[in-house]
């Protein structure tokens, strides 16, 4: 079955590039384009993508915005955002409104494919590398010492807890196995019921999650 994706940039000849790529992997679709946040958020009520590779900087309504529309409506598309800068505060704030990851427009063209294929699996599209430098880089962004922690937190068990705490260190299911000594099979299913506890969508928003309600503090993530 195939992936169907929906291109939105500003600059048409990105969108044409892009669709160019795409159109050569037997199992994604494009399925529509659009040139800004307000009309993408339309497309996607409309077409019911699976993933949207969205532009963080477009005018009337950016990626973030649209990002965040996107996801407070209950659709199941994810959001795959695209950036220049690897550590622009743009994705931070794509991040915490909901983006299930984030590629760099000059990606590799495998790379990017795969990125889609990613997110469109329900994980999430970042490198545990990139994430630590993400967070730290923008860890003043994050509420310190903040009078009210998520209630949601309560309805983890000491285990969930603890994954999520190496959660938020980016690591892989490998190694919070390894650290927790637990199978990874064992790891998918905390992370499962983590996700669905804290009505989360996936590993890059449990990340943000976890340091805004004091689980991690940044600084302490190596």
């Amino acid at each position: 079955m195939s992936i169907r994706v929906l291109l939105v940039d500003d600059q048409s000849l990105v969108r044409l590039g892009f669709r160019a790529m795409l159109d050569q992997q037997p199992d994604l679709d494009v399925v529509g384009e659009a040139g800004d946040g307000a009309y993408a958020i339309s497309m996607t009520r409309a077409l019911r993508p699976d993933v949207v590779l969205m532009d963080v900087r477009m005018p009337t309504m950016d990626g973030i915005e649209a990002t965040r529309w996107i996801v407070e409506s209950g659709s199941a598309t994810r959001i795959l955002v695209l950036t220049t800068f690897d550590l622009d505060e743009y994705v931070f704030a794509a991040l915490r409104a909901g983006a299930s990851g984030f590629l760099l427009k000059d990606a590799m063209p495998e790379d990017l494919v795969a990125g889609i294929r990613t997110v469109a699996c329900g994980d999430a599209a970042v490198a545990p590398g990139v994430t630590r430098r993400l967070i730290e880089a923008f860890a003043h962004h994050l509420p310190a010492g903040r009078a009210s922690i998520d209630d949601r937190l309560d309805q983890l068990t000491t285990r969930e807890r603890e994954v999520l705490g190496e959660l938020a260190r980016a690591r892989s299911n490998g190694e919070i196995a390894q650290r927790l000594h637990i199978t990874q099979a064992t790891v998918k299913v905390h992370v499962s019921r983590i996700l669905t506890k804290l009505d989360l969508h996936d590993r890059a928003q449990v990340v943000v999650f976890a340091y805004e309600n004091g689980v991690i503090r940044p600084g302490t993530g190596a």
